[in-house]
């Protein structure tokens, strides 16, 4: 379990992140939602520690985020960033082979090789994985990073927006597998996401984040609400039932 108490981030003169406390539960699918600039993202950065929190604390598995050393703390948690570049022309294996470097160190052994197998095969990358990034859909790199996240064969997996820029197919079947990863393999996933929908579809818990602050926070059942979703996002929304999940219809 990862628990957040009262932390804080600060650019400028402004809280980005205002004393926001949340829990990410295990073996579980956690969203945090909200409108753009609701620090989501930067929550999600200080979890990972690829930046500082300004106070606070946050707790992983009872031991504060200080106190790990940054080796073992890769081999824990493994996050996907919205925005990723790399410089030099990869394929898709050479790219998942990265997420074994808190491993292996550069120096792949059986063990290493059999993760990366596994993540291209869980990610349905083998007939293509000698395929350079350059050469790939925006759906198929999507998966190649996650399959990267995998190989790193860590409890938790953070995700800052990784449906950014799919369409509705390639957005669907990543939200599979993530179920999938829960459900089959016992990870506990966090994900900042913007499609309410597929946060309704498929997650266990919604952390509604507005202006720094933490508005909802609890089972998706509950946050997917008329009279929630319009004090996050000001805006009117009908919900209905099919096949016993919770739609949102809005205009």
């Amino acid at each position: 379990m990862i628990e957040i108490n009262n932390v804080i981030k600060t650019y400028g003169n402004k809280n980005v992140v205002d004393h926001v406390s949340t829990t990410i539960r295990k073996e579980s699918i956690t969203s945090f939602i909200g409108p753009n600039g609701a620090g989501k993202s930067t929550l999600l950065s200080m979890v990972s520690r690829l930046i500082n929190k300004d106070g606070g604390e946050i707790y992983i598995e009872g031991r504060e985020i200080e106190s790990w050393d940054n080796n073992e703390l890769s081999k824990k948690i493994a996050i996907l960033k919205q925005v990723n570049h790399i410089n030099i022309r990869l394929t898709i294996r050479e790219l998942v082979s990265f997420g074994r470097f808190p491993h292996s160190q550069g120096y792949l052994t059986k063990e290493d090789k059999k993760h990366i197998d596994n993540a291209i095969e869980y990610m349905k990358l083998k007939k293509i994985e000698n395929k350079y990034l350059d050469e790939l859909s925006g759906g198929q790199k999507q998966r190649a990073y996650i399959a990267m996240v995998l190989a790193q064969d860590t409890e938790y997996i953070l995700l800052d927006e990784p449906l950014n820029n799919l369409d509705m197919k390639h957005s669907v079947e990543i939200m599979k597998i993530l179920r999938r990863l829960v459900d089959d393999l016992g990870k506990t996933i966090a994900i900042v996401i913007h499609d309410i929908n597929f946060a309704s579809c498929y997650s266990d818990y919604i952390v509604a984040l507005k202006d720094g602050k933490v508005v909802e926070d609890g089972q998706t059942h509950r946050i997917i609400n008329n009279n929630i979703l319009r004090k996050i996002f000001d805006l009117d929304f009908k919900i209905q039932n099919i096949n016993n999940m919770k739609l949102c219809v809005y205009f």
